[in-house]
């Protein structure tokens, strides 16, 4: 996918976030602290990680700015509410920096936190690939609580199947 165009792709990426988002309200608040390990990113580590990196890393990245992300830790938001007020907050920040990026801009290049030169576009199209990583592990880490999760696009894949005589 080739963004040539920022309000396409901003809608498209509120459509992302939505889903991140409806996940996100299947954390049981009281376990925002959890991880399979320790050491590991607990739920609430991924979702901060998700809004940070998105607002301070991408955000500034795409400014022509190096990322200023530094942390995902509780000292940012604390609680299941503080931490989907902050995924709230900085992702309207973020948009506001991504809306002003004109069909020029966007076949630009920025500098990466690794240092490495790449076009906007592609920037941003990594952006939308690391929440959908993080999501995905949110699903994994809600599985293994045994906390039911909403299909991504309506239907399990046990309900598409069932529908499709397979079961």
């Amino acid at each position: 996918m080739e963004i040539q165009t920022i309000k396409p792709f901003l809608h498209y990426f509120g459509n992302v976030r939505e889903r991140t988002i409806r996940v996100a309200r299947c954390i049981p608040p009281d376990k925002l602290d959890w991880t399979y390990a320790p050491g590991k990113f607990t739920l609430g580590d991924l979702l901060r990680h998700i809004a940070v990196t998105e607002r301070y890393m991408w955000g500034e990245n795409l400014q022509g700015k190096p990322s200023q992300y530094k942390s995902h830790g509780k000292e940012l938001a604390d609680g299941y509410e503080n931490v989907l007020a902050l995924m709230e907050r900085l992702h309207k920040e973020s948009l506001e920096i991504f809306s002003r990026l004109s069909d020029a801009d966007l076949q630009t290049k920025c500098k990466t936190p690794g240092d490495a030169r790449i076009t906007k576009w592609k920037w941003l199209r990594l952006m939308v690939e690391h929440e959908i990583h993080h999501r995905g592990q949110i699903y994994l880490y809600l599985s293994m609580l045994g906390v039911p999760t909403p299909p991504l696009y309506g239907m399990t894949s046990e309900e598409v199947r069932r529908q499709d005589g397979g079961e």
